[in-house]
Parts: C-alpha cells; sequence; structure tokens
C-alpha cells in the first residue's frame, strides 16, 4: 500500500509552510521551487487545503499562505483527508465486494490495518513533523541550494582573490525525494 503522489506532496508542502511561515505569507512558487513540485499542482492542492480550512491566503505583495489554524493542532491526517486522499489496505475500496460481491478472508485484516494507519497519521502533529531533527537537517540542505533569484542574489566565492558571484545550484531531484521519503510510511 502507498500514499500517492497527491498525499505525499500535500504533506510536503504543508510541512514546507509550517517551516517558513514564521516569516510571513509564504508564496506557492517559493514551496514549488524549494519542493521540486509543479506550480500548477500545488495551486490545486491548496485550493483543497483552503477549503478543508487548513490554509489562509493573501494577495498581493508580499501575499501567500499561512497555516489557518496553529501547527501543533494540525495532524499529518488533515492534510491527507482535506485533498481527497484515502489510505485503504483493501484491494476493494473498502467496499466490502471483493471477493465475488461479498467481503473477502482477509478483508477485516486489510480494514483494520487502514485504520491504524490513519490513526498514526492523526497522532502525528505537522509541528512534530517539523521539530524532527532529520526534517530539519533537509529543509536546511533545500534551503542552502535554493536558486539565487530566491536569496535575493548570488553566493560569493573567492577566485583569484578577487569575489566572484555564482548561481546557487537548485535542490537535485535525489534531496526531493529524501525530504518525500522522511515523510512517507
Amino acid at each position: 500500500m502507498k500514499l500517492t503522489t497527491r498525499g505525499r506532496y500535500a504533506v510536503t508542502a504543508m510541512l514546507d509552510l509550517a517551516l517558513h511561515a514564521q516569516s510571513g505569507p509564504v508564496s506557492l512558487s517559493d514551496i514549488a521551487s524549494r519542493q521540486g513540485i509543479s506550480l500548477s499542482y500545488l495551486e490545486q492542492l491548496f485550493a483543497k487545503l483552503k477549503r478543508a480550512g487548513l490554509v489562509s491566503s493573501s494577495r498581493g505583495p508580499g501575499g501567500g499562505y499561512l497555516p489557518a489554524r496553529a501547527v501543533d493542532a494540525m495532524s499529518v491526517a488533515d492534510i491527507v483527508d482535506a485533498v481527497d486522499e484515502r489510505i485503504d489496505a483493501t484491494r476493494c475500496g473498502g467496499h466490502g465486494n471483493c471477493h465475488d460481491g461479498e467481503t473477502c478472508l482477509t478483508h477485516q485484516l486489510w480494514a483494520e490495518l487502514s485504520e491504524r494507519i490513519h490513526d498514526y497519521l492523526r497522532s502525528i502533529s505537522l509541528a512534530s513533523l517539523a521539530e524532527r531533527q532529520h526534517v530539519q537537517q533537509v529543509a536546511q540542505r533545500l534551503e542552502s541550494h535554493r536558486p539565487a533569484h530566491l536569496h535575493g542574489g548570488h553566493r560569493q566565492t573567492e577566485a583569484h582573490g578577487e569575489r566572484a558571484a555564482r548561481p546557487v545550484p537548485q535542490p537535485g531531484a535525489q534531496d526531493v525525494e529524501r525530504l518525500i521519503d522522511t515523510l512517507s510510511l
């Protein structure tokens, strides 16, 4: 059983928001750049997150998104549920028609597993996830690899006694995947 891209990206984006919201509203383009998620996909996810009351937005210069409530009161399950992600280990989608229209021998086992996974995700607040040491380390690494235009300039290096500007490299796909894997079950 796997959490789909929609659920994984929603949790990743909300975690990024939680890590950066103390400075004010966070733009989706900043999240997209840091996490390697398509801006148009983030717009779709954040529309659902806003409808669910998990984020608020402000328009105009300096606008963006903020968590709509305290991140310690927001669970990973809240985020997954908000984007219509269903964690289901049954092969019948929880309908109980897995064997010729009836429940199969293991239906209840997989249904209980689905409930336990959901309960586990409900027990993890966005704040506690943001405080994890590995999350902090990955976020710091991704921040240090942000493109220069998002830093407001170039990183300065010494080259033959002169100060030379060089663009800051973008995070690699492996960095983004490691962060997503941190959030996976």
